[in-house]
């Protein structure tokens, strides 16, 4: 009869439409390449983690440990059994792990992947490892000042304590040392990798638990355990330092280094397949050149982004170059109109407008990949407007979009991967600066500077009367420069002001004035010498009817103290007009930043 149906076969289509289709089953686990993904999310954000932050959070970890001496000592002569007393020595990497903390075993897994797929430099992970080492072994040596003076042990667990340091670098060879740490470090980037592997927090307690328990059982040693152990002994025995690190904490420190990085890391990196770049990464990446890779900030870059939409670069030595970063297309059009009209003086200009969007705090790979697709989906959008300023000049105009954690540097890096002749910024205290992260000491990335720098306080952007305070030298030139160009492109009329130390000096202060004037084409400009001796007394008064003043750098420089908020010029304040800060390239040296390309002759 038509529309009736064997029950059996209505079971069987059931079954049949369970099964996907493609034979692929749902897994409960996730596969190497997404535990690779959630490794190289994390190691993203802890590599371009400021100095700060990350070593409090080892001197967090390093005193953590103290714990798991502090329980395994005190245990021991209550039981009278090493078995019995190891029960309670994950404690303190629990704590660790599952809290967070940096500890310097740990990161050799998350950095070393990065490192392995040239996102990051060898430097930045040398720096990491250091400064999380240094942290780990602050915190340790805190923690046992603390057991050593503080009365907390008994004095049976005192004794133990300092046995567990004597074992180790009066008992037992460097050799033993370095072979027992490696498994000890084999152990510890087995379980930050299960880590990533794990769906739940109950399952890396577990996994962090047992696997920690292995290294008293096993007789291991752990360099962070046992740098707090030996610090123990130096304060309450005759332990030298000399003798702990040679003997005792160097052996443990290479082996739990090697045997984490050789053994597991580099294990694990190879079993993810060719496309874990495509998996753990948002859309295409370039990776560091080698020598990047080598060398870290002194050939370039020492990490790529997480995202950089910028094609294949090659530069044109005959284009005069401008990179404009800015953080919202919205509010700074007029800071890219301004670098359109510089570069359309030249007789081939190039303006390429980097939007750096502050990377988002890490959420799960899949969300945090859909949410990169919406910031780059976006950031296009937002680009296409910028794009129609510069369809309006006679430029190359080109734009691209950066995520990463560390927006600030991400315009050096970007100045020293293109090599700009001009770096166009806006003064913004919610801008750029306002998330200043940056993996290098800030007074090193700004005393290196990859290009000329204009820094603008932007009032409307009006040229008509420019006013060019000078006391000569390269800052001073840079001024003039872009006075020209913008007298050039819009015929305002330019005010040159020197302000002599006194009236006695009025006089050899008008002759450099001229001679400077005639020096820098502009020799038709309105000269003022003021002989006050009072600087930006005297701005404020000359700029009370001008709509721009250029301001020269110091000789300690305006980018540093942008970023730190200690520049304190009032006259930028009181001015109502735009102002422009410039600051001139520093001189590349170093073989030129080793084998990068040279100062261009400006």
């Amino acid at each position: 009869m038509a529309g009736s149906r064997d029950p059996e076969s209505n079971a069987v289509n059931d079954a049949e439409r369970e099964v996907p289709v493609t034979g692929e089953v749902v897994p409960d686990k996730f596969s190497s390449d997404e535990v690779f993904q959630r490794i190289v999310a994390d190691a993203d954000h802890e590599i371009t983690s400021g100095a700060r932050e990350l070593f409090f959070s080892a001197l967090a970890g390093g005193f953590a440990i103290t714990i798991t001496l502090l329980v395994y000592a005190s245990m021991y002569p209550k039981t009278d059994s090493s078995v019995l007393a190891a029960l309670l020595y994950p404690i303190g990497f629990i704590y660790i792990i599952i809290g967070g903390y940096q500890l310097y075993t740990e990161n050799t897994l998350p950095p070393v992947a990065l490192t392995l797929e040239r996102l990051a430099s060898i430097p930045a992970l040398l720096r990491h490892w250091g400064i999380v080492a240094a942290g780990n072994f602050a915190g340790g040596a805190i923690g046992a000042a603390v057991l050593a003076y503080g009365g907390v042990f008994s004095p049976e667990a005192a004794t133990v304590a300092a046995d567990l340091a004597a074992k180790g670098v009066y008992e037992t060879s460097n050799v033993e040392l370095f072979f027992k740490g490696a498994f000890a470090g084999l152990i510890v980037a087995g379980v930050v990798w299960m880590n990533f592997a794990a769906r739940d927090t109950i399952t890396r307690l577990v996994v962090v638990y047992l696997a920690f328990l292995c290294i008293p059982l096993a007789n291991l040693f752990h360099v962070v355990v046992s740098f707090t152990e030996a610090m123990y002994l130096m304060l309450t025995g005759d332990l030298s330092f000399l003798l702990a690190m040679t003997d005792f904490v160097v052996p443990v420190m290479l082996g739990n280094t090697i045997g984490g990085v050789v053994l597991v890391t580099i294990v694990n990196y190879y079993q993810t397949t060719e496309q874990r770049l495509e998996t753990a990464r948002f859309e295409h990446v370039r990776r560091l050149s080698v020598r990047e890779w080598l060398l870290g900030n002194l050939a370039g870059r020492s990490y790529v982004p997480l995202v950089d939409t910028v094609q294949d670069f090659v530069r044109d030595s005959d284009s005069y170059r401008v990179l404009v970063p800015i953080a919202n297309p919205r509010t700074e059009s007029g800071l890219v109109e301004l670098a359109c009209t510089l570069a359309d003086t030249r007789e081939k200009g190039t303006v390429h407008v980097a939007h750096v969007v502050q990377a988002p705090e890490q959420n799960k790979p899949a969300d945090d990949r859909r949410q990169r697709d919406r910031i780059v989906e976006e950031s296009a959008h937002q680009l296409a407007d910028i794009e129609r300023i510069g369809e309006q000049y006679d430029i190359a105009f080109e734009t691209s979009t950066i995520v990463s954690h560390r927006s600030l540097e991400e315009v050096f890096d970007r100045a020293n991967r293109t090599r700009p002749d001009l770096v166009v910024m806006n003064w913004e205290k919610h801008g750029l600066w306002a998330s200043a992260r940056a993996e290098r000491p800030l007074a090193e990335l700004t005393n290196q500077l990859p290009a000329d720098f204009l820094v603008v306080k932007d009032r409307g952007g009006d040229c008509s009367k420019m006013l060019v305070p000078t006391a000569g030298g390269p800052v001073s030139d840079l001024s003039a420069e872009i006075a020209r160009s913008l007298r050039e492109a819009t015929g305002g009329e330019i005010t040159l002001l020197h302000v002599a130390d006194s009236p006695q000096e009025r006089e050899a202060g008008e002759a450099f004035l001229t001679d400077w004037a005639e020096n820098h084409d502009l020799a038709d400009a309105t000269r003022i010498v003021d002989d006050s001796g009072d600087i930006e007394a005297a701005i404020e008064r000359e700029s009370t009817d001008k709509t721009m003043v250029l301001l020269g750098a110091t000789e300690q420089g305006i980018l540093a103290r942008l970023v730190t908020d200690s520049l304190h010029l009032n006259v930028v304040n009181e001015v109502d007009g735009t102002v422009l800060l410039t600051e001139r390239e520093t001189d590349r040296s170093l073989i030129e930043r080793l084998f990068g390309a040279g100062r261009r002759n400006k």
